[in-house]
């Protein structure tokens, strides 16, 4: 019975206690309510996000061509001497400048100054033979050289004779054995005139032989006298002084430095953008920071089937002397400009995945997250290939921060503030006071109030 009366009275301590605990949140639940309401309605009419906004733009944009490529000189020459000897003075050191026509080595030259004399005594030997007077280079006829005149002389006087001796004969004033003797004789004058005739055509020949051993000579001489055939720098000086070297012997290399030429190949997609004297712009490693200028000089007319790319050759200005052959350099071919292009600042575009986007500010304050198709840059600005219409407002701050459907007040990057949703003022220097908003804040407080309410 004791414990049958324990059990109950604890029974009945329990449904009591459960029952004014009950009244109890009954009756605190209004207060409760309130506060919630109030909670509640602060997160959903809380502070409406201020952020910069930029406008959808018309610029223009420059259409470039990337493209790399190596510097080489138009023009390298290995210089050789075309004769032996011994090398007198050498005039240049490695990386010097020098001009066309500059001496660069001189050789000795008393063995071909005595070859040039002996040609010369030749040459003079036989023009006088053929009657040439010092100094010229007409040959005269065959019938006005001293040895033919001789000869013809002697025949016409022989046949003179012949025709003399056929009268006296004929008048029986001479024998017929003189008038044999007088023919004889002819015909000796005859022959001896065909052997000058021979004798000065050989000589003539023989002049012309002459006249180019003395030119050959006078050439040896000459090229003992080794000079810069270009313009450019020393990039080699395999010679040294009182070193005899033979003919075809290198004694120099030379390359040119100003213009250079960039060399390098273009994808087969902008064959009808390419054309001769496009400005280029272009930078090297060595020299980083600085922009150097240069102009397409030549196209290749065939396309490389392996590579899809065809060679093109950049003309460089080079006066400054910076840029070496050899550089790499990295630049932009500039094709076209065109105008009007529908751009926007760079600030207001995000990319993940490659995959671009934009947060377009409605009058009304909302934002909506919209896919954009972006192409070129030029500055600050992407070109806008799809997505938007050209008369958007774009979100430009806050980006990891909005949802479609947030509401924003907007702020223009220039200083003055546009409003796209609820008036917000706000002074230069300051950010502008966030207002509370009606709609979703009311709501949700109207809850916490119904809660009250049943409290009461």
């Amino acid at each position: 019975m004791y414990r049958y009366a324990l059990a109950l009275l604890t029974l009945l301590f329990l449904i009591t206690y459960g029952c004014s605990q009950a009244e109890t949140n009954d009756g605190g639940g209004g207060a409760r309510g309130g506060r919630g309401g109030r909670g509640r309605g602060g997160r959903g009419g809380g502070q409406v996000l201020q952020i910069k906004a930029v406008k959808v733009e018309r610029v223009s944009f420059q259409r470039q061509v990337d493209l790399s490529g190596n510097l080489v000189a138009p023009d390298q020459v290995r210089v050789v001497s075309e004769v032996p000897g011994t090398i007198q003075e050498v005039r240049f050191e490695l990386g010097s400048e020098v001009r066309a026509g500059d001496v660069l080595i001189r050789l000795d030259t008393r063995e071909l100054d005595l070859a040039l004399a002996r040609a010369e005594s030749a040459l003079r030997q036989t023009e006088a033979q053929l009657g040439i007077p010092t100094g010229t280079s007409n040959i005269p006829p065959d019938e006005q050289i001293a040895s033919v005149r001789t000869a013809m002389a002697n025949r016409d006087d022989a046949r003179a004779q012949l025709t003399r001796a056929e009268e006296l004969v004929s008048k029986g004033l001479l024998p017929k054995a003189e008038l044999d003797t007088v023919g004889t004789r002819v015909k000796v004058t005859e022959a001896n005139y065909q052997a000058s005739l021979e004798n000065v055509r050989a000589l003539k020949a023989s002049l012309q032989d002459r006249r180019a051993n003395y030119e050959l000579a006078l050439k040896k001489v000459d090229d003992a006298v080794v000079r810069a055939p270009i313009s450019g720098a020393i990039s080699e000086r395999p010679v040294r002084r009182s070193e005899f070297i033979r003919d075809n012997t290198a004694v120099a290399t030379i390359v040119q430095i100003n213009p250079l030429k960039l060399v390098t190949a273009a994808q087969e997609k902008y064959a009808d953008v390419i054309r001769p004297n496009l400005n280029v712009k272009f930078e090297v490693e060595s020299l980083p920071g600085q922009l150097f200028d240069g102009r397409i000089a030549h196209i290749s007319p065939a396309v490389d089937q392996a590579t899809r790319t065809f060679p093109v050759e950049i003309l460089v200005n080079n006066a400054s002397r910076k840029l070496k052959p050899g550089f790499f350099a990295k630049g932009v071919i500039l094709t076209k400009k065109d105008e009007n292009v529908m751009a926007l600042d760079e600030i207001g575009v995000s990319t993940m995945a490659g995959v671009s986007s934009v947060y377009v500010v409605a009058p009304d304050g909302t934002v909506s997250q919209r896919n954009i198709r972006i192409g070129a840059k030029e500055g600050k600005y992407l070109e806008i290939l799809e997505g938007l219409k050209g008369d958007e407002i774009i979100a430009a701050s806050n980006l990891n921060e909005l949802v479609s459907g947030l509401q924003v007040t907007t702020q223009f990057s220039t200083g003055a503030e546009r409003e796209a949703g609820p008036a917000v003022e706000a002074s230069d220097g300051e950010s502008a006071p966030q207002q509370p908003t009606e709609g979703r804040g009311r709501g949700r407080g109207g809850r916490g109030r119904r809660g009250g309410g049943s409290g009461q």
